[in-house]
């Protein structure tokens, strides 16, 4: 049994936050040169992409819950 129910949104907008901030850590760090317009669409595209992913997640569970009714029965 699970503990908790996947949000696989909130997985995608954690993991493009990471990455951005990798990006500028290896700038920071000398490793490689970001300019500073990277972040902007980088978190904005990401952001979006895990909104549309939630608001899909949400609708097939409420579609596959939409048939249950009271407690489970176990």
């Amino acid at each position: 049994m699970l503990r908790h129910e996947a949000q696989p949104g909130k997985l995608i907008a954690g993991s493009v936050l990471i990455l951005t901030g990798i990006l500028y850590a290896g700038d920071a760090g000398g490793a490689w040169e970001t300019p500073w317009f990277v972040a902007i669409p980088l978190v904005t595209g990401g952001l979006c992409l895990a909104g549309a992913v939630a608001l899909l997640t949400g609708r097939a569970r409420r579609r596959r819950q939409g048939g249950r009714t009271g407690a489970d029965p176990a």
